[in-house]
């Protein structure tokens, strides 16, 4: 995989849950099924989305939702043919598509 390629970023809390589970992890493993390059998920230290709630790792603030991001990159219609397995997901959160040069991806040696 290398030059123009498309990333769909994923935008939801810690505390967002998929039948008991992680919903990063419900996400990760679809994106796994589906055969997509790969997937990562960034934990965030402070932020908000939508409520305006402002959720933080600092230690007088008791919030426990952080932001997460899972970010995914393969070729725009892969991007797009995995969408529908978010809807039934992602109730909260905001999805976006963006086009990103890969410049290299390589990966571990066995």
């Amino acid at each position: 995989m290398e030059g123009l390629q498309t990333r769909l970023t994923i935008y939801i809390g810690e505390d967002d849950h998929w039948h008991h589970k992680p919903l990063y992890h419900e996400i990760v493993r679809r994106a796994r099924d589906a055969g997509l390059a790969g997937a990562s998920v960034l934990r965030g230290v402070e932020g908000y989305g939508a409520s305006s709630l402002i959720h933080t790792t600092r230690i007088l603030s008791l919030s426990e939702d952080l932001p997460l991001v899972i970010v995914i990159i393969d070729e725009e219609a892969k991007l797009r043919a995995f969408l529908p397995r978010l809807d039934e997901l992602i109730g909260e959160g905001l999805v976006t598509l963006d086009q990103v040069e890969v410049v290299r991806h390589g990966g571990r040696a066995e």
